[in-house]
């Protein structure tokens, strides 16, 4: 029994599916880590340079103060605007590198003109009717 679940364990692990996506989970992740770092280190610096000097990390509502006197609770909103154009660069390389790949693949699928479907047996036969009477004339 349990060398059966290892066997179809071991063969759905094997499958292209399986490991072409646990690639893909495993790049995913390190792509991420670069765009955060193009996001946080490069963009978002020059962004608020733009926009005089701004540090986006450290955007913050003033502290809102909580019912039970504990220390005060600030939304720091910054950091979630770098989470958005995180997402946004990410999604824009995906769609960029999606068109690349269906781009190649329309290239890959050029196919030969169809040929020409073969007359049926009746068509055959008028043809043949047609060169006979054009011999009679």
């Amino acid at each position: 029994m349990a060398r059966k679940i290892i066997k179809e364990f071991k063969e759905f692990i094997l499958r292209g599916n399986v490991v072409d996506m646990a690639v893909g989970v495993i790049i995913g992740g390190a792509f991420s880590k670069i765009v955060t770092s193009l996001v946080n280190d490069v963009i978002m610096p020059f962004i608020g340079l733009i926009l005089g000097g701004i540090n986006f990390s450290t955007l913050t509502t003033k502290p809102i103060p909580t019912i039970s006197g504990g220390e005060p609770v600030a939304i720091a909103y910054g950091l979630f605007i770098q989470a958005i154009v995180d997402f946004l660069i990410v999604a824009l390389v995906i769609f960029i590198v999606v068109k690349l790949i269906n781009s190649f693949r329309r290239k890959k699928k050029e196919e030969p003109a169809p040929e020409a479907p073969k007359p049926t047996k009746e068509e055959e036969l008028l043809t043949e009717i047609r060169d006979l009477l054009k011999d009679i004339k």
